[in-house]
């Protein structure tokens, strides 16, 4: 519940100390929903190759927070009218985008959820904090939603020089000691405006949104799809899908309740209610952690092998190509493992397989980053930038990549 309000400051490694503006913002940090976010990793299994790279969403959230405050003052000595229910509303919408990530960020969604978004429940996440809060909520999940009439303050939440991004890049690049990917995210901030209800930067800040759509794009590369935190987080989707098919077979697997509750039922959009949303806020990093100790010892070849291969750091191969990988390119390998273990093609699938990567700095088509000239006309950052050809930068890269296991499997 709603406790008193604390002056209390928080000394982040990024931009030193963070203050907490009101009471309302205090009690939700407070709360035990966003106190979980402490033991969700912000790059899910990042840290096999950046050793670094163990921060979380909590940490991540803050900083967002931090960052909107700079914007709304910026905004404000600009002429921008932000009235305080709507600073309070940015506020909180900004510090719950991400409430809703599960452990290890996305590995939930493509395995043991079936279609339902982290935004979407990060929305029930809103929602029911709604009505704990007595309403104080209600204009943050409009403006959450897109739906607030104020377009430029949705784009401060969602676009594509949002908040969250101007957090993550910076933050991400720190911890993992990537310098590629830091930005002067604060200078960016510095260089905001609006005019017709749109966000723009200030002519003057084109080199810094050069540099962060060129930081986004190697951090993408070296860091986000990095070839051994792709296969890791694959791993561990195909772990959970293993487990599922086994508990939905009638197998014993020890685990966490909440773990079991999501192994067991079959959760799609609309089945995920608010008995889901309970257990949901009880999963964390450590329930998977414990379950892939316990499953490493399990008599399913299959999953004893891919819980031992990730906590053991002895993944899979992964090769990556410019075209598409054939059938012919798995069977190779898939045959291979068969005649080896003893085993089934559909348990050789969940050690080789092929998947795609897909890298676009900047999506030109559907948000635009526009620049306010000094003439008052307004351009989109690929023909205002004189410096970079950033059409390049506007066009998806896709790569291949297979994963089988290394010889002594």
């Amino acid at each position: 519940m709603p406790t008193n309000n604390k002056l209390k400051i928080f000394n982040d490694p990024i931009y030193g100390f963070i203050t907490i503006p009101n009471s309302l913002i205090f009690d939700i940090i407070q709360h035990k929903y966003f106190q979980r976010l402490r033991r969700i990793s912000q790059m899910g299994l990042s840290y096999l190759v950046y050793p670094g790279a163990h921060h979380t969403r909590f940490h991540h959230a803050l900083g967002c927070m931090h960052l909107m405050q700079k914007a709304i003052n910026v905004l404000r000595f600009k002429g921008v009218t932000i009235s305080d229910d709507e600073e309070n509303g940015l506020l909180v919408a900004i510090l719950l985008h991400d409430i809703s990530h599960g452990p290890f960020t996305h590995a939930m969604e493509h395995s043991i959820v079936n279609d339902v978004s982290h935004e979407e429940i990060s929305l029930r996440f809103m929602e029911e904090l709604n009505i704990e809060f007595n309403g104080s909520l209600t204009l943050a999940i409009s403006i959450f939603k897109g739906e607030y009439p104020r377009q430029f303050m949705c784009e401060l939440i969602s676009s594509q020089l949002d908040m969250d991004r101007a957090d993550y890049l910076k933050r991400d690049s720190f911890y993992t000691g990537v310098a590629e990917g830091n930005i002067n995210s604060e200078r960016l901030i510095t260089m905001l405006n609006v005019v017709n209800d749109q966000l723009l930067i200030e002519e003057k800040g084109i080199l810094s949104v050069e540099k962060f759509l060129v930081a986004r794009r190697f951090m993408y590369w070296q860091v986000y799809l990095h070839k051994t935190g792709v296969v890791a987080e694959q791993l561990l989707m195909r772990i959970l899908k293993r487990a599922k098919a086994l508990v939905q077979q009638g197998v014993k697997l020890n685990c966490s309740d909440s773990l079991f509750y999501f192994l067991f039922s079959e959760i799609n959009l609309e089945t995920f209610n608010s008995e889901t949303l309970t257990v949901f806020s009880k999963l964390d990093d450590y329930d998977i952690v414990a379950a892939m100790k316990d499953w490493q010892s399990h008599d399913d070849f299959v999953l004893s092998n891919l819980c031992q291969m990730l906590l053991d750091r002895n993944l899979l191969k992964i090769k990556l190509k410019n075209k598409p990988i054939t059938a012919a390119d798995l069977k190779i390998h898939s045959d291979a493992l068969i005649k080896k273990h003893g085993i089934t093609p559909h348990e050789a699938d969940y050690f080789v397989f092929e998947g795609q990567l897909m890298n676009q700095a900047y999506q030109n088509k559907t948000q635009k980053i526009n620049i306010l000239l000094k003439s008052g006309k307004i351009k989109d950052i690929v023909k205002a930038s004189d410096q970079l050809d950033l059409k390049i930068l506007s066009k998806p890269i896709t790569k291949y990549y297979m994963c089988y296991p290394k010889k002594k499997m």
